[in-house]
């Protein structure tokens, strides 16, 4: 039994667990329910805090995961947005292209720039971007909003990501990113800039990540309950000074692919990335340890110290295997190199 309403704005989805889908993950009970969208539309639903469950006895509360387990006699309420604004143009915004053909297209991504449209940033985007660079040649697997997409970068996160400009090599190239590498050639590496100096000089770190329950637009390492998350880390640099080691350069090289998976990680060791305003705050301090115009930069910039400095994978059309290097962006080469004098 199920109920629809509206609240003048958004349409407001009620109904009860039935016998037939206890047990069944929460994403695709509603969509076997609501037959109007995907499941993919309402697995995003869920994670942008549109659905609430009640149990008998207990209080209603929001929902953030798709895959939490229903019961018998739940109540399910799912708050449908009103449609979103249509598909994005093309602004004239500077890229920096690597590579490019017929099939895709190599972009050395600024920090401050969005990958494509969402809440709060629906132009101004990579996708506004290419889509003015591209014409009509963008993928449209991606969908709407994000046309050609195969993976994405946070907006703060400089470096290199590739794009498909048809349907074929979205599928290629998506493949190989669902693999992470493990059986063909995909590579990606990161540069990081960490706080303090690490145990081991390489290692890997393989945690369960997750939404975190007190706020939703961050990622946590969770007990139980998140997805599996791999990232194989080696120390390239130790910025020491008066015997300590204020900071180190770290190559962390991606075997999955969750969202701010580099940054939590390095966090849930002891390590959180220098500038890192979510993931990095109880490190202020190490701050008043540097020069005043370093500790000044990394304070001001509002930016993760992070860039995708390596990116590999097989050609989705051609097989031929290519391989794509970014160097250091400025900021980041600027904070380096105040360490490094630090370090003399």
């Amino acid at each position: 039994m199920s109920d629809s309403c509206s609240d003048s704005e958004n349409e407001i989805l009620t109904f009860l667990v039935e016998e037939a889908d206890a047990g069944k993950r929460l994403d695709a009970v509603i969509a076997n329910r609501e037959t109007r969208f995907s499941r993919s539309r309402f697995k995003s639903l869920i994670k942008e805090g549109h659905v609430t469950l009640a149990r008998p006895e207990q209080a209603e509360r929001t929902i953030l995961e798709p895959n939490q387990r229903v019961n018998v006699g739940d109540r399910l309420t799912i708050t449908l947005p009103p449609p979103e604004d249509p598909a994005p143009k093309g602004e004239d915004i500077p890229l920096d292209v690597v590579f490019e053909d017929d099939h895709l297209i190599v972009v050395n991504k600024p920090a401050g720039l969005v990958v494509h449209p969402a809440a709060g940033n629906w132009t101004g985007t990579l996708v506004n971007a290419l889509i003015h660079h591209c014409g009509d040649s963008l993928s449209g697997i991606g969908g709407v909003r994000r046309p050609g997409i195969v993976h994405r970068l946070d907006k703060e996160t400089s470096g290199l990501l590739v794009v498909a400009k048809t349907d074929a090599a979205h599928k290629g190239l998506s493949e190989q990113f669902a693999d992470h590498g493990r059986s063909g050639p995909l590579v990606r590496a990161y540069q990081a800039l960490v706080w303090g100096k690490l145990k081991s000089k390489k290692g890997t770190i393989d945690t369960q990540i997750g939404r975190s329950q007190h706020n939703r637009l961050k990622q946590k390492v969770l007990k139980e309950g998140g997805r599996q998350a791999i990232t194989h880390y080696q120390l390239l640099q130790e910025y020491v000074t008066e015997g300590e080691c204020l900071a180190s350069l770290v190559e962390c090289r991606l075997e999955t692919g969750r969202t701010h998976q580099i940054r939590v990680h390095m966090a849930h060791i002891g390590h959180p990335l220098l500038g890192d305003p979510e993931y990095g705050q109880g490190f202020k301090s190490k701050l008043n340890k540097l020069p005043q115009d370093l500790a000044r930069d990394i304070e001001s910039s509002k930016r993760q110290a992070l860039h995708a400095g390596l990116l590999g994978f097989a050609h989705p059309i051609s097989g031929k295997e290519l391989i794509f290097k970014s160097e250091m962006p400025q900021d980041l080469q600027n904070v380096m190199n105040l360490l490094q004098k630090m370090s003399i």
